[in-house]
């Protein structure tokens, strides 16, 4: 039976402790990633290796982000 929760009359203690108990349910169990995700995973290696794409340090990654945000 689903459970219904209602996340606004929720104190963040509570809701912390709910997202501790879904973690620790889910992390025992053997969970497949969807077909389409190894696709996106696969073309971003491609990106990467063919040089289209770069990684950046988080440092530098944060700044960039701040200054297209601002």
């Amino acid at each position: 039976m689903p459970a219904t929760i209602d996340l606004q009359q929720m104190s963040i203690p509570d809701k912390l402790r709910l997202m501790e108990d879904l973690w620790t349910d889910l992390s025992g169990k053997e969970i497949s990633s969807p077909a389409w995700h190894g696709d996106v995973l696969a073309e971003r290696d491609r990106l990467i290796e063919s040089g289209e794409e770069k990684f950046v340090d988080w440092e530098t990654a944060k700044r960039q982000l701040r200054e297209e945000l601002q």
